[in-house]
């Protein structure tokens, strides 16, 4: 996903084009990592001082929806960045440190589907593998 096709993508829809989407997407499109609420509001605030977190909270929970974002869970909270432009089955490494994200194509799924076939019948799965990239990793031994 881009900014352009994001845009495309809320008007296609009927969504109104407003500068603080278009601001809200190019951060997306800048930051390779999950971003909470909080960092969105932070950024957002300083180009729109009045913009309420309900504001930014509602957008992020829209562009979810409308699959421009996607969401995990990290530490209790919901982060967010824009979703994969690949349509391939694929799942990610995520630093726990820097939120940065690496695609795996391979899915622990097809094994499990098979080990449980005919007992259960899985209708969706989310597989991510958290731990530190090489630079966090560095940081943490030189501290």
């Amino acid at each position: 996903m881009n900014v352009q096709q994001a845009l495309n993508k809320l008007k296609k829809e009927g969504f109104k084009f407003t500068g603080k989407r278009e601001n809200l997407l190019h951060l997306f499109a800048e930051e390779k990592r999950y971003l909470s609420a909080k960092d969105v509001l932070t950024f957002m605030q300083k180009l729109y001082p009045g913009v309420s977190f309900d504001t930014v909270y509602r957008n992020l929970a829209l562009f979810e929806e409308m699959g421009i974002l996607e969401m995990t869970e990290l530490e209790g909270e919901k982060r967010f960045r824009f979703s994969c432009s690949t349509t391939k089955h694929h799942h990610h490494l995520i630093c726990l440190e820097c939120g940065k994200t690496k695609q795996i194509h391979s899915c622990p799924m097809d094994w499990i589907e098979e080990s449980v076939e005919g007992e259960f019948e899985v209708t969706g799965h989310k597989f991510e593998i958290y731990g530190y990239c090489t630079e966090c990793q560095t940081l943490t031994v030189q501290n």
